[in-house]
Formats: C-alpha cells, sequence, structure tokens
C-alpha cells in the first residue's frame, strides 16, 4: 500500500492540487496516449483487455437513466445529443448512437489509434453510418469548439474511466463543463483513492488476476467522490435543486457490474451533475442563457 495515504496533510494537498490548473493548455498525457494505443487491437474483443468495460457498459446507460429520473427534469428526453470524452473505442458511443431517443452522437480521444478501431468498427452498422449519426474526432476537449449556443450543446457530456488518467483534472473538467447545455448532464465513472480501491484494482485486477492491463491505473489519481463535490460546489448554475447523483459499483466475477449504494466511498463508482436550467418567470418554463452560457 502507497505509504503516502497516511502521510500528515495527503488528502489536503491532494485536494488542493485538484482545484489548481494546469500550466499546460492539454489534458493529454503522451503516456496514456501510448499505453491504450498498444491496446487498440484488443478494444472490441469482449473476453479482451477491455472486457470489464464491456460488461460495464450496460450500467452507463441506467445511471444516465436515473439521473433523468430526478426531478425537476428539465431536459426533454428525445433527440438527444452526446458528447463521449476520451471514448476511447467506441463501447458506449456505439450503444448511446443505438438509442431511438438519440439524434446525435459526437466521441473524441486523442488517441490516433484507438480513434481508427472505433471508426472502422462503426463502419460494420449501417445505424451509425447515417449522417450526423455518429462521429469520431481524434483530439482532446480543449481543441473543440466551444459554442455559445445552447442547441449546438450537448445534453449529455459523458466522461467514462477517463478522469482518473488525467494528470490535473480540474482545468481538464473546466474544459468540458462549457460544452453541456443548460438542464442537460455532466456524466463520469472513477474510482475512490482508497485502500479497498487499491487492493482491488491495483493488487488484485492487474497484478494477481490480469483482468486489466498493468499500469493501466495510477493510483494517486483516483479521486474521492467528496472531492468532485468540493469541486463542483465552487462552480455557479451546477447541481442546485437536487441535480447531483452519486452511485457506486462492483465487479462480481461471475455475474458482472452491480450497482452499490454508497461505493462511491470506497471504490468505482458513477457520478452525475446537472447544470442548471434558468427558470422563467412562470417557473415552469426554462429560460437557456445566451450570449455568456459558455462561462463557467
Amino acid at each position: 500500500m502507497p505509504a503516502r495515504l497516511f502521510a500528515p496533510g495527503y488528502l489536503s494537498r491532494n485536494l488542493r492540487a485538484f482545484r489548481t490548473y494546469a500550466t499546460s493548455t492539454s489534458s493529454v498525457n503522451p503516456t496514456e496516449v501510448s499505453h491504450f494505443n498498444a491496446l487498440a487491437s484488443t478494444w472490441w474483443d469482449p473476453y479482451g483487455s477491455s472486457r470489464l468495460l464491456h460488461l460495464m457498459n450496460p450500467l452507463r446507460h441506467d445511471f444516465i437513466a436515473s439521473c433523468h429520473a430526478l426531478k425537476p427534469q428539465s431536459t426533454p428526453l428525445q433527440d438527444l445529443r452526446y458528447l463521449d470524452i476520451g471514448c476511447g473505442g467506441g463501447i458506449f458511443a456505439e450503444s448511446a448512437a443505438r438509442l431511438p431517443n438519440t439524434a446525435s452522437v459526437t466521441a473524441i480521444d486523442p488517441s490516433t489509434e484507438v480513434i481508427e478501431i472505433a471508426k472502422r468498427h462503426a463502419r460494420k452498422d449501417p445505424i451509425l453510418l447515417e449522417p450526423g449519426k455518429l462521429e469520431y474526432l481524434n483530439e482532446g476537449i480543449e481543441d473543440l469548439e466551444v459554442s455559445r449556443l445552447p442547441k449546438e450543446q450537448y445534453d449529455v457530456v459523458s466522461l467514462f474511466e477517463v478522469i482518473e488518467h488525467i494528470s490535473n483534472p480540474a482545468p481538464f473538467l473546466k474544459s468540458c463543463l462549457p460544452f453541456v447545455k443548460p438542464g442537460g448532464w455532466l456524466v463520469l465513472s472513477t474510482i475512490a483513492r482508497t485502500w479497498t480501491s487499491w487492493l482491488t484494482t491495483k493488487v488484485v485486477a492487474e497484478n494477481l488476476v490480469g483482468l486489466v492491463p498493468r499500469e493501466t491505473h495510477d493510483w494517486s489519481k483516483y479521486i474521492n467522490e467528496y472531492e468532485l463535490r468540493s469541486f463542483f460546489g465552487s462552480q455557479r448554475e451546477w447541481g442546485t435543486n437536487g441535480g447531483t447523483k452519486a452511485m457506486g459499483c462492483i465487479y462480481v466475477p461471475g455475474f458482472g457490474w452491480r450497482m452499490v449504494t454508497g461505493g462511491e466511498h470506497w471504490g468505482n463508482y458513477f457520478f452525475g451533475i446537472r447544470r442548471d436550467p434558468e427558470i422563467g418567470e412562470d417557473n415552469n418554463s426554462v429560460r437557456y442563457p445566451a450570449e455568456d452560457s459558455h462561462r463557467v
């Protein structure tokens, strides 16, 4: 177990680092990109290096549905626009694009080889070839143009198994926020930084059992749920009126992934937060910010 877990002031220093802006303008880590480039060829093998991601994918949709079920729900659940950041080989992006209430999915990833795998796999499904249905872009979030028009922003911005691979999560999240339309959701999955997660993800999953390729995770980059809440609590117009949700999940060999209430405090978990809509004077109609909707 890393000794620094119990070093004086470790958690407070980590939280300060989480809030600090990076000196770099890009969240792309060449080491991480190289690691996932090496896994590209097996991305769509359900028994390969991404097996746990394939098994987790249904829970991603379940969690998004549970976020949309929270009241008040200001976003119509038809013609949804998705932005999948760090899409990898497209496991979630493809499945989202096939949903009957999806208008479009834009999926981005800085790994050239992984994006090529995603594009190649999507060509096998005629539904995904419909104009505007699914678009893959080989770039980081900082390279994507931010629109000031809510109709060009996204109902769901997803960061599944991404943020624990980012060296400076606060500026990365800041870059993601303007893409969510008012009333839309930013949803992510990550891992809490605890004894349990070190044992299960590093010792067991990577080193003993080999469920995950070695060096996939850096335990020191894991982010606790309370740190996310603290970060978003400092952002204006995010997560008020019940617009925040977290849920733990655990992998059970032979059964797959299961949601676990309270698991967000010690292991893998989902986290969702809604960008506040602007409510009209009648308290029923949603009025979206205009010129400054891209600011956080």
